[in-house]
């Protein structure tokens, strides 16, 4: 009897290994799904966040070109007020501003570049201060 019934175990062991069962796969297909759904979300924001920080790294180059210009134009012109205009192809995007402002010493004189782009509300700017003696 006891062969009988270690032969019976070692059947149902067996049949056991041959393969998954219906619940298992559908299980191990939603467990990936899942993954694979939050893996696309990461995806997206890592893309937006890219293209965000792209147009800011482009915005502060052509924000301190905009600044070499006025820096190297100021040589004995008395700079006053604000100057604005936008960029020439392919940075028409970005729009440009010029302000300028006394100081406590007569010769120095406070220069602000801002660079906008997009939406003002979404505080897609930069802006670089100087001083210009």
């Amino acid at each position: 009897m006891p062969r009988l019934l270690l032969s019976h175990k070692t059947h149902l062991l067996k049949r056991n290994l041959k393969g998954f069962t219906l619940l298992e796969v559908m299980i191990a297909i939603a467990i990936i799904s899942i993954a694979l759904v939050s893996l696309q979300a990461l995806n997206t924001r890592t893309i937006a966040t890219h293209e965000r920080l792209q147009r800011m790294t482009q915005a502060t180059l052509l924000a301190q070109y905009k600044m070499s210009e006025v820096e190297s134009s100021s040589k004995g012109t008395p700079f006053s007020g604000a100057s604005q205009g936008v960029f020439a192809e392919p940075h028409d995007q970005y729009k440009w501003q010029i302000n300028f402002t006394d100081t406590p010493l007569a010769s120095v004189r406070m220069v602000t570049v801002d660079v906008t782009w997009g939406d003002k509300n979404k505080n897609e700017s930069v802006s670089i201060d100087s001083f210009i003696f």
